[in-house]
Parts: structure tokens; C-alpha cells; sequence
């Protein structure tokens, strides 16, 4: 079981473009659908608990599928396989990106622009079915959307996901009960209060280790801030890694907005990022060390927390309140879904009429002829790749 935990993540961690909210549909696809290791009840009891917590919500989720499936071993293989292809990759763009030919380089990062808006498309879809139901759940869709593409502060996702909660005890009260016995761990509540107390523990440590001098302590005391305290992911991380980045003076903003920009186009997760910005911190160390001390400060606030969280989930999902909250949850997670598709990735990604016809041939293949998405990855860079070199 082991080998194919790892496998499976690396296989994602390979091929989900797309951002954060983009990967969930990833893994409804992966482990609903195709390998049946969650029932849709239980991946939405999970999809509620990591759209709760503050950290990367797919990297979350990912940790607590492993942890589900194999204990301890499986939650770290599940994060390595999902994370390292990404990380990898931006590791070697710290290194190596000045010397890339920025022709090409710039075709294959539109034509990944390209495959997020397939894969965004896709998974709102299958998302939108089994989410969003029936009218009450379609209208916190929608509000999620608008409050969303209206704009405003970097928190609001945070504020769309506690609102669908909160409307949701009121529109959705007719859902079933969620069923538990699915997300049953091997560590109990003893362990969960410690894995809490950790969690504090390492904020209060990265409160006081921050400065403004680089060195390595303090590059894992920003890091491991910004993973405590984001809630969102990807997106909403920028305005906090920004601060610590460049207006402590570590880096200058055309490197940390490349990277950034780099970090969308890369398949995995988005708090990759912290591996090139890691490398680049002059800390004095090992861009290496730089990397991996970053990376793993990054993630490990949010996946202690999911880890603290499953074995509370039973009592807390008992609760009268919580079928109906976690339902709203889960339908504003459908219009933060379809916000990210037209207000980002949408925008970013179709700049003329080839790419919506690129875009359009990629979704039918992934819809209706269903082909592996590996497969439509590569067509689609390839055919962005062939437009650039016609034009």
C-alpha cells in the first residue's frame, strides 16, 4: 500500500495544474472516481476540514488521504509524492533560469496556463454535480462567486468559506447526516491535543525568531508564519510572503513576482514557491538547504493541524449544525472554484481566438472522449508551443 500511495501522489503531484482549489477536483477525480478510496461523503467531510483550517487546502487533504490509507508513513508519502515534482522544479528555476531561452521557456508556461484552464473547467464540472445539487446550494454558488469576482481584500476567501457555513444552517437543513466511520485515523485525541500544542508551539517559536536579518532561522520563522496564518492557499499567500520577502530587503520584487508567476504554472502545489524563494534568501547557507528548510516550514503548520483535526472529526461531525454547515461549505467552494476559472485562470490563460479553440479541444478531450490528462497536458503545451512559433 505503501509504494502505491506514492505512486499515486507523484502521478498527481506531475500532472495537476491548475492552483490550489483546481487540485481538489484533481482528487475527487483520482480517489472517488477512479480508485474508490473515499466515498463522496467522506472526500466532502475531508474538503470541509482542510477548506476550514488555515494552510494549502489540496496539500492538506492529500495528507490526510495518506494518513486515512497508510498511518503516518502514507500522510508523508502522500506530501512527498504530491510535493516534490513541483518543488523540484522550482528549485531548478532558482537555479537555473537565467540561462533558459525566454522564447520557448515563455510558450510552455502560456501553453500550462492553458492546460489550468482545462483542468479548472473539468473539475468545476464534476465538482458542480456532486456539490451542488439543488437550488439552496446553487444560490451559495453563486453569491460565492460574485462576492469573489467583486474584489476586494486578500481574506474574503476566508469570509466566502465561513459565510457558505453560516447560510448554509439555514439553507441547507434538509441534508442527510454525515456518516464517520470512514475517517477513522490511527492516532486518537491524545495525540491530537499534542499535534495542537505543536502547532501553537511553532507560531509562538516563529513570532519571536522573525527579524529582518536572513539567516536560516529566520527564513523558517517567515515561512512557517505565513503557512500558520494564511487561510485560502496558493492565492492569498502572495500578500504575506511578499512582506517577509521583499520588504524585509531578501529579495528584490522582479525575482519573487517571477517565481510567483513561474509557481501557477507548475503542476503540485502552489506553496512549492517556497523552494525557489528558499533558494534565493541570501542566507548564507546551501541554496539547498535554503529550499528545503523553507519548503518544509511552509507546509508543516497546515498539515499538523489536519492531522489534529481527524480524530476530533467524529463528535464534531455528530453535531445537529454540522451536515448543513459543512454542505454550505462545500457549495462555496464550488463558486470559489468557478471565480478562480473566469476572474484568474480564464484571463490569464485564453489571450485570442487560438488559445479558446486550444482550451475548448482540451476540455472536450478531458469531458467526453476522457482521456488521461497526461495526455492533454501535453497536447495542449505542445499546440501552445506550435501557435507561438507560427505567429
Amino acid at each position: 500500500m505503501s509504494l502505491t500511495i506514492f505512486t499515486t501522489f507523484l502521478r498527481l503531484g506531475l500532472t495537476s495544474f491548475g492552483g490550489p482549489i483546481a487540485h481538489l477536483g484533481y482528487f475527487r477525480e483520482a480517489f472517488v472516481v477512479r480508485r474508490r478510496w473515499l466515498t463522496e461523503a467522506e472526500f466532502a467531510q475531508l474538503l470541509a476540514i482542510c477548506q476550514a483550517l488555515p494552510g494549502p487546502a489540496s496539500s492538506q487533504l492529500g495528507f490526510a488521504v495518506g494518513l486515512l490509507k497508510g498511518g503516518w508513513r502514507g500522510g508523508l508519502l502522500a506530501f512527498l509524492g504530491f510535493t516534490l515534482p513541483s518543488a523540484l522544479l522550482m528549485f531548478g528555476l532558482a537555479l537555473l533560469a537565467p540561462r533558459l531561452d525566454g522564447g520557448l521557456v515563455a510558450a510552455g508556461l502560456h501553453g500550462l496556463k492553458l492546460v489550468a484552464v482545462v483542468v479548472v473547467a473539468h473539475g468545476l464540472v464534476g465538482m458542480a454535480r456532486s456539490l451542488v445539487p439543488d437550488a439552496p446550494r446553487a444560490l451559495l454558488a453563486a453569491l460565492a462567486l460574485a462576492v469573489m469576482l467583486a474584489g476586494g481584500p486578500a481574506w474574503r476567501q476566508l469570509a466566502v468559506i465561513a459565510g457558505g457555513g453560516l447560510l448554509g444552517l439555514w439553507l441547507c437543513r434538509g441534508v442527510p447526516a454525515l456518516p464517520t466511520a470512514g475517517l477513522d485515523v490511527r492516532h486518537g485525541r491524545g495525540a491530537a491535543w499534542a499535534l495542537l500544542g505543536l502547532f501553537l508551539s511553532g507560531l509562538l517559536g516563529a513570532l519571536l525568531l522573525a527579524s529582518g536579518t536572513a539567516s536560516l532561522a529566520s527564513l523558517a520563522a517567515a515561512f512557517y508564519e505565513a503557512g500558520a496564518l494564511v487561510f485560502g492557499g496558493g492565492h492569498v499567500v502572495l500578500p504575506l510572503l511578499e512582506q517577509s520577502m521583499v520588504g524585509s530587503g531578501w529579495l528584490g520584487d522582479d525575482a519573487f513576482l517571477a517565481g510567483y508567476g513561474a509557481a501557477q504554472a507548475m503542476p503540485g502545489p502552489m506553496f512549492a514557491l517556497s523552494a525557489y524563494l528558499g533558494a534565493l534568501v541570501p542566507t548564507g547557507a546551501s541554496p539547498a538547504l535554503g529550499a528545503t528548510i523553507a519548503l518544509l516550514a511552509m507546509f508543516l503548520p497546515g498539515l499538523v493541524l489536519v492531522a489534529a483535526m481527524l480524530p476530533l472529526w467524529r463528535s464534531l461531525a455528530g453535531r445537529r449544525w454540522a451536515p448543513p454547515a459543512i454542505a454550505g461549505i462545500n457549495a462555496a467552494v464550488v463558486g470559489l472554484l468557478a471565480a478562480a476559472l473566469l476572474g484568474t485562470v480564464l484571463p490569464a490563460g485564453v489571450r485570442g481566438p487560438a488559445d479558446a479553440v486550444i482550451a475548448l479541444a482540451g476540455l472536450a478531450l478531458m469531458l467526453w472522449a476522457r482521456v488521461n490528462v497526461l495526455w492533454v497536458v501535453g497536447a495542449v503545451v505542445a499546440a501552445s508551443v506550435g501557435v507561438a512559433q507560427l505567429t
